[in-house]
């Protein structure tokens, strides 16, 4: 165990550099020579092929007969590793006061897939986020909610009665704002369900939350404490961010059971 655990941080070592991952990255896209990159990064041919010599050494890169670089397979794997670290690091702060919340583990080993996305914090510019996203659907809206904002509600149903498929899943715990049964009943909520425009779940306990259209999506992790947190979010319509997202809303779906207002108290 030891002696992998050394290699690991060898290769770790091998990584501990902005230009030997650019190397990598960059050959994920095309073939390069190291004096094709020099060129492109501006940096000093000698530092660029020792560069390209330690890769090569370390089994991550290897050189083809035309004299060009390409990944192996190991390194095209270790690539596909270093997002997770990127979204990790890029967002170290939001970390310490945040966290997965109750999201499998099979799920956070895929939080690279998260890495191309937008911090966005401030509840009016959350929710200003969250409404863009239900504007601009056009198939479909995905949500896991553990609070329901009552001026979301009508923006909302409006989509729905353009024939946009809602689906989402509540907690049982859910904060419910005053005045929404009103509301729902005044905007025919009930209808949109007989209609089969709108279909509900019920978990036990929601503390990450999804807000999702075809296209775009935004999750809101809970605080260290396991509070859902409206002040902060992730934005994206990157599709990587997308698929993660999808496949989670699923996840949940599928393991959640049947929706019960009377469980709901305002």
């Amino acid at each position: 165990m030891t002696d992998l655990i050394d290699k690991t941080a060898d290769y770790v070592l091998e990584l501990a550099s902005p230009q030997r991952l650019n190397i990598l990255f960059r050959l994920l896209s095309k073939n390069l020579t190291p004096t094709a990159f020099a060129k492109e990064i501006d940096a000093t041919k000698q530092e660029v092929h020792r560069n390209f010599s330690r890769l090569e050494e370390s089994g991550l890169i290897k050189k083809k007969t035309d004299g060009t670089y390409e990944l192996t397979t190991f390194g095209q794997i270790v690539c596909t590793q270093v997002p997770s670290l990127v979204f990790l690091l890029q967002n170290r702060k939001y970390f310490e006061k945040h966290h997965f919340g109750e999201v499998p583990h099979k799920f956070q080993m895929r939080c690279g897939q998260l890495a191309v996305s937008q911090h966005i914090t401030g509840v009016s510019k959350t929710l200003e986020q969250w409404k863009s996203i239900y504007k601009n659907s056009t198939e479909y809206i995905y949500e896991i909610l553990s609070e329901v904002p009552l001026d979301l509600i009508e923006p909302l149903v409006k989509q729905v009665k353009k024939g946009i498929k809602f689906n989402y899943i509540f907690s049982e715990s859910a904060i419910i704002p005053k005045g929404r049964k009103e509301l729902l009943k005044k905007l025919g909520y009930d209808k949109l369900v007989e209609k089969g425009l709108i279909e509900r779940k019920m978990t036990k306990n929601v503390q990450t939350m999804i807000v999702m259209n075809e296209k775009e999506v935004c999750i809101m992790f809970p605080t260290i404490d396991g509070k859902s947190d409206l002040s902060e979010m992730f934005y994206s319509d990157d599709p990587m961010f997308h698929e993660w997202s999808l496949d989670y809303f699923r996840y949940c779906w599928y393991g959640s059971d049947i929706f019960m207002e009377s469980k709901l108290k305002e």
